[in-house]
């Protein structure tokens, strides 16, 4: 696998080796030891997802508290999506900014998202699926949503028109109402945090 570290300290693109043939190819699509050898931390997987989304859908943006944080690995199984993740992490010498992909089905491209960061995507085909590997189990009421268009992120949507999203995504806080009410992670409790993983190596 290729690993990129992205403009979004912590947060890594992937690309993956494919072994082509006749019958079509096969390719790893994540691969414990050599992510944690190529970003210098173990990335265990406690619980899978999927979402499956009709086109024009924008999911996010997502984060989780700290603790217990959540990093994920973000693929697109079916379909593709324009993804967005960015740097909210309090007292980070990148505060807010972001990067964007474009992930789809065909390349097998991988985000890494790192504990602290948040994250969204708008679906661009129908039937879209996208799966997340998930360092951590689900804990409810340790979700942080963002609102996607809180004019101080000016994150590069390209939408036209209105897209489909969940009540929960559309009346989401803005960043300042988050940090003021200080349910965004630390810059300091973020490196200590992956410190403490690599450790666990």
């Amino acid at each position: 696998m290729k690993v990129r570290e992205t403009a979004v300290p912590d947060a890594y693109h992937i690309t993956p080796h494919k072994i082509r043939d006749v019958r079509g190819c096969f390719y790893e699509a994540f691969r414990g030891d050599r992510l944690a050898e190529e970003i210098g931390r173990p990335v265990p997987v406690a619980q899978v997802n999927y979402s499956v989304s009709r086109r024009h859908t924008l999911r996010g943006l997502h984060g989780t508290l700290l603790p217990p944080g959540q990093a994920k690995v973000v693929s697109v199984v079916r379909g593709a999506v324009l993804d967005i993740v960015v740097d909210l992490r309090v007292g980070s010498p990148t505060w807010g900014v972001h990067e964007v992909n474009w992930l789809d089905g065909e390349s097998g491209e991988v985000l890494f998202v790192s504990e602290g960061l948040v994250h969204g995507f708008l679906a661009l085909t129908d039937d879209t699926c996208v799966s997340y590997l998930c360092s951590t189990e689900f804990v409810p009421g340790t979700q942080v949503d963002i609102n996607p268009f809180d004019a101080d992120l000016d994150l590069p949507w390209g939408l036209a028109d209105a897209p489909l999203m969940s009540d929960k995504d559309s009346s989401a806080i803005s960043v300042a109402e988050a940090r003021r009410t200080g349910l965004l992670a630390r810059y300091e409790d973020c490196l200590a945090h992956y410190a403490a993983l690599r450790a666990s190596r």
